[in-house]
């Protein structure tokens, strides 16, 4: 007679769920010990919790298929919070498996007692607890079909240790509900939308979601090329494919400056699978919204709605039979001389393989890769979309799971890399095939520049030294020939073409310490 724990572990193989990333405790035992009985799901261990729901991040956004996470408790499931924030603002399917203690444990407050329904919540579409191990197919299945969207969502299911270890009975195996579905493409929105391109004014899509790969983007390149709009992207997108014979767009910037020179004069913006652009933070004096004033925005398909099925209707409205322009294929010689953030993007644009998987925390140092990179073979591209850091390394671990056929290059910033540098662990036990790139400028550079724009007088030692990462210097080759990752250093150009070409060549993880100096 199966236990609680096989029949979740069949509920979730039986879902399509191929990967668990675990950083289990005592309350998860029974999990771990049935997955000897359950080949299907590969277990990969990650050494904090940060690592295993960035890493299951990263497998979703590659495979459009939910990754589990198995952790311990309230406390550990905290501790993957800042990425499922991320993994819920890319819309990452994830399937939470949070342990807790035996139902009657719990009365007496031991030490590790806590509210996981709360904790859940803050980053989770759809929560659950289970009371019976006879429970336990059916919620498992609730807990798939939630997370598998669309568009995809984060689902947590709390599972206390003594229906783990419960037998389950003979109760039969649940059949999932009914998968969500995209909701239906407005006639109106569509029209509204066509109206507005054909307006004669200057107009602009902004993409996001589905709208940046596949048959969106093929779409939005020939609504591009009939109407003369500009292509916009979100700021971070989830996933972007990108490269030559792609069409071109064109991601926000990060600083509303920049943002703002780049929606200058435009009159209508169309929103495609993408919110109405605000600033990250606010700053003094300033509004937070980064449509110009004048400029009407219209909605195409948000939220649930099929933002593919939409442009691919709008595309027969205002130009049926266009075709886009497709990117060139260009890329930068290779530089050389000394290394800066400018030039190591010319490395990476010169060098970047076909099919490559670019997971991208490079924060300051990485103003310049989009423009070098643009030319480079066709490739996905996968970006910090909550904000909250330490997301490359643990993205970067579940893009490589999940393609293991395919070049997966992380470019993080130094300060970043040090929120989940665990998962260069991972990285090495699991035989993954990533490139680690890290930026190491000895400085949390965007701070410095956050600095000045909210207004911020700092001329003291006190205040700069909270931003300063030299004191000491970190040495990530140690650091990385310490987690099992080879590394070595580049201080110029020629070395950091040298060693990336290594990088890509040579299977399994690599890591690059590119030295380059700060922006700010």
């Amino acid at each position: 007679m199966p236990t609680g724990a096989q029949i979740l572990i069949n509920g979730l193989v039986d879902g399509g769920v191929r990967a668990c990333f675990a950083n289990p405790g005592t309350s998860e035992m029974h999990f771990v010990a049935a997955l000897d009985e359950t080949p299907e799901l590969r277990p990969v261990l990650c050494l904090f919790e940060g690592v295993a729901t960035g890493a299951a991040d990263g497998y979703g956004r590659m495979t459009r298929r939910p990754a589990c996470t198995l952790l311990h408790l309230g406390p550990g499931l905290a501790g993957g919070l800042p990425n499922l924030h991320n993994a819920r603002r890319a819309a990452t399917p994830v399937v939470n498996v949070v342990g807790d203690h035996a139902l009657h444990h719990k009365r007496l407050d031991a030490p590790l007692e806590s509210d996981i329904g709360a904790l859940a919540r803050t980053v989770s579409a759809w929560t659950r607890r289970t009371y019976y191990a006879t429970e336990l197919a059916g919620d498992v299945a609730a807990a798939v079909t939630a997370a598998t969207g669309p568009p995809g969502a984060v689902a947590t299911l709390v599972v206390p240790a003594d229906v783990s270890w419960s037998q389950a009975g003979d109760a039969p195996a649940a059949a999932r509900p009914a998968p969500a579905r995209h909701g239906l493409v407005s006639v109106d929105a569509v029209t509204g939308a066509a109206g507005a391109l054909r307006s004669g004014e200057d107009a602009a899509l902004l993409l996001g979601g589905d709208a940046v790969r596949g048959a969106g983007l093929e779409a939005a390149g020939r609504i591009a090329a009939a109407t003369g709009a500009r292509l916009l992207g979100e700021t971070f997108p989830a996933r972007m494919e990108r490269g030559a014979g792609r069409p071109a767009v064109e991601r926000l910037a990060y600083l509303a400056a920049g943002a703002s020179r780049q929606l200058a004069g435009v009159r209508h913006l169309v929103l495609a699978g993408a919110a109405s652009p605000v600033t990250f933070f606010a700053y003094p004096g300033q509004g937070g919204a980064l449509v110009p004033q004048g400029c009407a925005v219209h909605t195409l398909a948000a939220g649930a709605e099929d933002v593919t099925a939409a442009l691919e209707g709008l595309a027969e409205v205002v130009g049926p039979g266009a075709r886009h322009v497709r990117e060139e294929a260009v890329r930068p010689a290779l530089p050389s001389g000394g290394l800066t953030a400018e030039s190591a993007a010319g490395v990476i644009g010169a060098l970047l393989p076909e099919g490559a998987v670019v997971v991208d925390e490079a924060n300051t140092s990485g103003l310049w890769l989009p423009g070098a990179t643009a030319g480079a073979p066709p490739h996905d591209w996968l970006t910090l979309t909550g904000g909250a850091m330490g997301q490359g390394l643990p993205v970067a671990v579940g893009a490589g799971v999940a393609c293991p056929d395919r070049p997966v290059l992380a470019l993080v910033g130094d300060g970043a890399s040090m929120y989940t540098l665990q998962a260069l662990w991972t990285q090495a036990r699991e035989g993954l095939d990533v490139t680690t790139v890290v930026f190491d400028n000895g400085s949390y550079a965007i701070l410095n520049l956050e600095l000045g724009a909210v207004g911020a007088v700092a001329g003291g030692e006190r205040a700069r030294r909270l931003l300063d990462l030299s004191g000491p210097p970190l040495d990530f080759v140690a650091l990385a020939r310490g987690m099992g990752v080879p590394a070595e250093r580049a201080g110029t150009a020629e070395e950091f073409a040298a060693l990336l070409k290594r990088g890509l060549a040579e299977p399994g993880p690599f890591l690059i310490a590119c030295v380059v100096p700060p922006l700010a």
